[in-house]
């Protein structure tokens, strides 16, 4: 028999998927994969109704349904802060997963170098060794996770990368990037003429005093961006698998071809219902908003009477929690026990980190208050069950 591609011996399969399939197999809450346990809005789901029983059913444009892309501008040109051209600035895919994996396709040639913030989402890593580019690490350190400027420019200074891969709001770590902070890459990117390639799947889910904002809408910085995002997490559709990309008209026509030949076309009967959640007011933001900021403080709280220590998210809907004081060397198996034992299911906080770190593992929260309510009382037996099984604490 041949063997398989060597490329793909430097990554593994997805941690956060394998932790759901243990949560499932022994019936824990599943609180490592990050999708509600709630209904998109009752008019998205009409609209898809709609669609389903009127259509259409055969091929979009394969780079997106105008109704969508012009619905799609008219929303991110007002929330970015600059104008979004259906035509030529937006290409829409089949989840934010292959509008990163089409920018990095389309930003990178094989042996570029590519920065990433440690810890990362687990596909930015598989996305460079697909790509045939190399990955350069630049730590975000713990419990703060903000990163050294001097750091930073070594990497720059260092591999001259074509590319940075920013994830903001984060997701492990739930930082927002302040503006300081984005201009301080976007002058890095512009000295050493390097894309920044965004995934800003949680835009939309930010917590006071904090404010997200948009690397593109940064002086100069549009025509180097290439902006990733999806329907997803914003209107709780993360079955639907409806991304997307914002970029100059040079990059979305490569974008294009490279999503072409990737997947041909996003789902056209859900494109058609999406339309109705993009022309939202801004009142339904808000509103998600504040139902988040519920979820993070009912869940917050629980790990407070928990005794647990932990990073305050300042976006996204995960919060890392420093479980070091068990004595915990294979964080691994100690989430594998944590789900069988406690009946709660979290993510290793390994799979994120470039850097050996195990002692921080990663819980979401975006659940119904009965869900969390009920993953928060088995919490609170976290100490006793580490006791018997002999972990400190």
């Amino acid at each position: 028999m041949p063997q398989t591609s060597v490329r793909t011996s430097h990554f593994t399969e997805s941690v956060i998927r394998r932790m759901t399939r243990v949560a499932n197999a022994c019936g824990a809450v599943n609180l490592s994969q990050g999708f509600p346990d709630f209904d998109p809005p009752p008019e998205l789901l009409a609209a898809a109704e709609r669609a389903a029983r009127q259509g259409p059913h055969q091929y979009a444009v394969t780079w997106g349904a105008a109704n969508f892309r012009q619905a799609f501008a008219r929303k991110q040109s007002r929330f970015m802060g600059v104008p979004v051209d259906a035509d030529a600035n937006v290409v829409v895919t089949c989840g934010s997963t292959e509008a990163m994996m089409a920018a990095m396709m389309t930003a990178c040639n094989p042996g570029d170098k590519v920065v990433i913030f440690s810890p990362f989402y687990e596909n930015y890593t598989a996305d460079t060794i697909l790509t045939g580019a190399v990955p350069v690490y630049v730590p975000l350190r713990p419990p703060s996770f903000d990163f050294d400027p001097d750091e930073l420019r070594a990497a720059f200074e260092t591999h001259r990368p074509k590319a940075l891969i920013l994830c903001n709001p984060s997701n492990p770590s739930g930082k927002v990037f302040t503006r300081k902070e984005l201009e301080l890459i976007a002058g890095l990117a512009q000295e050493f003429d390097a894309f920044v390639i965004t995934d800003e799947v949680y835009e939309h889910i930010v917590y006071a005093p904090h404010a997200h904002t948009y690397m593109a809408s940064l002086p100069g910085m549009f025509e180097r961006t290439i902006s990733c995002s999806s329907l997803s997490k914003t209107y709780s559709i993360t079955g639907w698998r409806l991304g997307t990309v914002v970029a100059a008209p040079a990059v979305t026509d490569v974008v294009r071809k490279v999503h072409d030949f990737l997947t041909v076309g996003a789902a056209a009967p859900l494109q058609e219902a999406a339309v109705t959640a993009l022309e939202f007011p801004d009142s339904y933001y808000l509103e998600l908003g504040a139902k988040y900021t519920a979820m993070r403080e009912v869940f917050t709280g629980w790990l407070d009477r928990a005794g647990l220590r932990y990073t305050r998210p300042q976006g996204a809907y995960y919060v890392m929690v420093d479980v070091g004081e068990f004595g915990v060397a294979d964080d691994v198996n100690f989430c594998e026990w944590l789900a069988r034992e406690v009946g709660v299911a979290a993510v290793p906080g390994s799979s994120f980190f470039r850097e050996p770190v195990r002692h921080l593992i990663r819980f979401h929260f975006a659940k119904r208050e009965e869900t969390l309510n009920a993953a928060g009382e088995r919490l609170l037996r976290l100490r006793e069950s580490a006791a018997a099984k002999g972990w400190r604490g």
